[in-house]
């Protein structure tokens, strides 16, 4: 097989189609001044009110907060206004009828500053050929002064300019310097036999401007990527949050669930001996009702190895219930905090799940007790009436000299999630009088005959 390998001409490279870099690199850069200032320049783009939620805005009253909103499209206005004044009272109007010309050359600057609200980069056309207008007029001893832009259109230029770059992209504020720049030049050819001109100044002045309107561009977009990956970044943590707390309940409920399932194994197997000859169907049944629990048991631990962490060790010791609510009181106590509890009801066994779940509610509630209101008392309130059992752990704020302990905010995530599993209400916040923090819950409990 014979493979044609074409020559590269010089200067290129393969696969560009023999172009230079530098050929390739100016029609991008033409590209992007079509893209930039061509396509679809006079689009209706209007300018939305900003956000009042900034360190000032934020403390104005709501009625000068929505005027504030509003503050952008009123400098751009004002300085549109003093731009057509600085063309009607430059030079001398002499009286006459060119007091009436003095007018539409102050809204032939005005205009395109205020058009920057709603089509900007059509206003910096607008803003080019008005300033070729006034370079034809000029001439004919209309006796603005400056050349080609009259302190008004000079005023005018640079607000169109800034304005346009603050609300495009840097690249657009380069393409309209270097165009305003050759429009400057090119309006030297005429000339007015007299006086300087002042397309150095514009050159300066507008360089410092756009280059400022480009770095608050820059930094404005920043920070609004900042904020969206920031937001991404919260919703993720939330999810793998919930995922956390899921793993951590599964977990704990591991052993009640073995438990009960080992129960129900231990009962069938035996069942069959506590009745004397009792029929092969019966003995059957408890058989396969052994089997089927033994099964759910491993099945259970294998569920429970792939939530596992690595460092996970199971505990020795039975999970907690209300039962053992006075050691953790007299540990929170011992870690500086004073904590009352009030038991009402008539107090019963409650399924291990509930029992569980509700003394880990009351431990996190306790330990952001601890962490955010130190120094601070607490009470905690078990309520066990007909058809559940209800919490509620409040404390005041923190009275302490130590500094709260900001927390991983899980804690108010994984209480929700325990809640949640068994269908129960829970809400948290902080109390209306006094400043501390309340967390009520309530868990059903539907009665099925004893407990194992």
């Amino acid at each position: 097989m014979t493979e044609t390998i074409s020559p590269t001409p010089p200067g290129g490279t393969p696969g560009n189609g023999g172009r230079s870099p530098e050929f390739l690199l100016a029609m991008d850069a033409f590209g992007g001044l079509r893209r930039d200032l061509f396509r679809d320049a006079f689009a209706y783009r209007p300018l939305p009110p900003i956000r009042t939620d900034g360190p000032l805005t934020r403390h104005l009253p709501g009625r000068l907060r929505g005027y504030a909103a509003w503050s952008p499209h009123a400098a751009v206005l004002f300085v549109a206004f003093c731009a057509a004044m600085i063309m009607y009272t430059d030079g001398s109007p002499g009286g006459g009828p060119n007091v009436l010309v003095w007018a539409a050359m102050g809204l032939i600057v005005g205009v395109p500053v205020a058009m920057t609200l709603i089509r900007p980069v059509g206003a910096w056309w607008l803003m080019c050929a008005s300033t070729v207008f006034l370079g034809v007029l000029s001439p004919g001893g209309l006796g603005f002064s400056g050349w080609p832009w009259p302190a008004g259109a000079f005023l005018a230029q640079l607000a169109v300019m800034v304005v346009v770059a603050l609300r495009t992209r840097p690249r657009t504020a380069v393409w309209m310097w270097v165009l305003t720049l050759a429009l400057g030049t090119v309006m030297q050819f005429p000339g007015r036999g007299e006086g300087g001109t002042d397309d150095g100044p514009m050159a300066v002045a507008s360089a410092i401007l756009l280059l400022i309107a480009a770095v608050v561009n820059i930094r404005r977009d920043a920070e609004r990527k900042i904020t969206v990956q920031q937001s991404v970044t919260a919703v993720e943590r939330d999810k793998r949050t919930v995922l956390e707390e899921r793993t951590t309940i599964a977990r704990e409920l591991h052993d009640v669930v073995a438990h009960h399932m080992s129960v129900v194994a231990i009962q069938a197997e035996a069942a069959p001996y506590r009745v004397e000859n009792p029929p092969p169907e019966l003995t059957q049944a408890f058989a396969t009702i052994r089997e089927n629990a033994v099964a759910a048991l491993t099945e259970l631990r294998r569920v429970l190895g792939v939530v596992r962490a690595e460092d996970y060790e199971a505990p020795d010791a039975p999970q907690p219930t209300l039962a053992d609510l006075d050691r953790l009181l007299a540990n929170v106590r011992d870690a500086g905090l004073d904590v009352t509890k009030v038991v009402t009801g008539a107090v019963r066994e409650l399924p291990q799940g509930v029992e569980l779940s509700a003394y880990r509610i009351i431990q996190e509630a306790l330990s952001n007790a601890l962490r955010h209101a130190p120094g601070a008392a607490a009470r905690v309130e078990v309520g066990y009436v007909l058809g559940g059992v209800g919490l509620r752990v409040v404390n005041g704020p923190p009275t302490g000299t130590v500094a709260a302990s900001p927390g991983s905010g899980h804690g108010i995530t994984g209480m929700r999630e325990r809640v949640a599993m068994l269908g129960g209400e829970m809400t948290a916040g902080e109390v209306e009088d006094g400043g501390g923090y309340e967390v009520t819950v309530f868990i059903p409990v539907t009665e099925e005959g004893p407990k194992a």
